[in-house]
């Protein structure tokens, strides 16, 4: 893998070479102080200074809501219009490890062309970041990343040291040779891992992901469950911001004055009431304890077994996201028997008493 330098003065050139023929998406701030990838039609408005955007970055490849096909009596035809050619800048390492857990859920049984073919069609450029009081993905063991992106820049004063990670991300370089020196001097390698140490020394948030696949089978039947199912909203929020949640539904939307339909396809949660419910009128998960513990098998034990590794990457989205302090942390520590100040549980307390 080779490593090459780049001052931060040339940074907005470069993007602006690699996004002569692609939308160049960045994380923006917005009015109300979060962040979110944004199609950039101004580099001023890039923001690199972020900890978590509010929604992963598979938005770009699976958007919220989209049409997967046309049907009629004759057939189908299927609509691609979502898929352009893209420039993801700016994504943090623990989001790249939520798209590496997507290419394999995507690729598995059945190959979903729609998630695919939009992956094949942008260049993700990975990003350092600073960790707040809300990460854990050092616990995750992802806030590295050696795979899924073309480039990553990690930042160090007034430079990048820029890791090329593909023959793409090769190419983009290529583009501008001139912008980017491929000498990088002792002092260059000393700051990178003064900063490295720095950065793991400022992670606040530690889960044992080792003993919850364990846990969740010994508490599956615990009270637990109840008291998080009293507390739980059902709004789904959760599963709107994780990084590697891919529920969806299908919606039929007959076009007025035409012979067709669009097939929508559009993000739903295993956490919404309806979600399970099926002809007939059984809903095989009705009660919201009932949902949340599938949620978290998923999260912490299934997907552990099946790929290897947790369905969470540590980002803190559902810690800022659920109002009733329903996330990863909370739930967690509750399945190793500690006491959690969380309002779902100062809740069951007031209610006891």
């Amino acid at each position: 893998m080779k490593i090459v330098k780049l001052k931060k003065e040339n940074l907005h050139p470069f993007l602006q070479a690699v996004s002569q023929d692609a939308e160049l998406w960045a994380p923006v701030r917005l009015s109300n102080n979060k962040h979110s990838f944004q199609l950039i039609d101004d580099f001023s408005k890039i923001d690199l200074d972020y900890t978590r955007t509010i929604l992963p970055p598979r938005k770009l490849f699976l958007p919220p809501e989209f049409n997967m096909f046309q049907a009629s009596f004759q057939g189908y035809q299927e609509d691609y219009s979502h898929v352009t050619p893209k420039v993801l800048f700016g994504v943090h390492p623990c989001d790249l490890h939520g798209l590496l857990i997507f290419d394999q859920f995507h690729r598995q049984a059945f190959e979903d062309p729609y998630y695919l073919k939009a992956r094949e069609n942008t260049l993700v450029f990975g990003h350092s970041c600073w960790p707040d009081e809300y990460c854990f993905c050092q616990s995750t063991h992802t806030h590295i990343i050696e795979e899924g992106y073309d480039l990553f820049f990690s930042e160090l004063d007034d430079y990048y040291l820029v890791w090329i990670g593909s023959s793409e991300g090769d190419d983009c370089l290529r583009l501008t040779p001139e912008l980017f020196e491929e000498s990088i001097s002792e002092e260059d390698i000393k700051s990178y891992i003064a900063w490295q140490e720095k950065r793991n020394r400022a992670f606040q948030l530690h889960i044992n992901f080792v003993s919850m696949p364990d846990l969740m089978e010994l508490r599956y039947h615990h009270p637990l469950w109840e008291v998080l199912g009293q507390a739980c909203l059902s709004c789904g929020s959760c599963s709107m911001v994780c990084p590697t949640c891919n529920c969806y539904n299908v919606n039929d939307h007959p076009v007025l004055g035409k012979n067709y339909s669009e097939i929508h396809r559009c993000w739903d949660s295993c956490m919404l009431e309806n979600y399970s419910a099926v002809a007939g009128g059984e809903n095989f998960r009705e009660k919201r304890s009932q949902r949340l513990k599938l949620w978290y098998t998923h999260k912490l034990q299934a997907y552990i077994s099946k790929y290897g590794k947790p369905a969470c990457v540590g980002c803190g989205r559902c810690l800022v996201t659920c109002p009733v302090d329903i996330n990863i942390y909370t739930v967690s520590r509750a399945l190793e028997g500690e006491q959690v100040d969380a309002f779902w549980n100062r809740l069951a307390n007031e209610v006891k008493q």
